[in-house]
């Protein structure tokens, strides 16, 4: 994907850029939004829109296959001081400018790279916001999380948790609950 600015550059100018979208060598996603490929990934257009806000929550679940219910919207991190993302395609949750960059990482979707919470980040996440989730929902991803377990750097599952305020509830769910 590329912005208006980045596809001038490229091509020359707006009227060559508007050329390229006449003959079907390029497309636009959406207003300043341009890529190549007709049809991108709703995912993939947000990440590129959103370059500092983090996926999380119910769509990095998802996304990790963890919960096969597929999200209505998309959910993304930024920190507390960004401004409101007013996009209604996005949950957006605010959090501690420190804790923004614990455990990001990047996912390939479908060919485009999203910026994510790695699957420890997301199982720390799940039982800080237990309360948050519906019961059925929340025992769905702690049993496949179990599944995943010997997969999972129980280091950096310690580490995150560490980090957290109210960390002993933490490392009490995590010991009763999932291992």
């Amino acid at each position: 994907m590329k912005s208006r600015a980045e596809c001038v550059k490229e091509y020359g100018s707006d009227y060559y850029v508007n050329q390229q979208i006449k003959t079907g060598k390029l497309f636009r996603i959406e207003k300043g939004i341009y890529s190549e490929k007709k049809n991108v990934p709703e995912l993939a257009v947000l990440s590129y829109k959103y370059p500092k806000a983090v996926i999380t929550m119910d769509t990095a679940f998802y996304l990790y296959d963890l919960t096969d219910e597929i999200p209505d919207l998309c959910t993304m991190a930024t920190k507390r001081e960004a401004a409101p993302i007013a996009d209604g395609r996005v949950k957006q949750i605010f959090i501690p400018k420190e804790l923004l960059s614990v455990g990001v990482t990047e996912i390939d979707y479908e060919g485009y790279s999203l910026q994510i919470f790695d699957k420890e980040r997301m199982l720390v996440e799940l039982v800080r916001y237990k309360s948050k989730f519906s019961f059925n929902y929340y025992k769905e991803i702690i049993n496949n999380y179990r599944k995943i377990l010997p997969r999972l750097n129980s280091e950096k599952v310690r580490n995150y948790a560490e980090l957290m305020p109210k960390q002993e509830n933490v490392f009490r769910i995590l010991r009763t609950e999932v291992y």
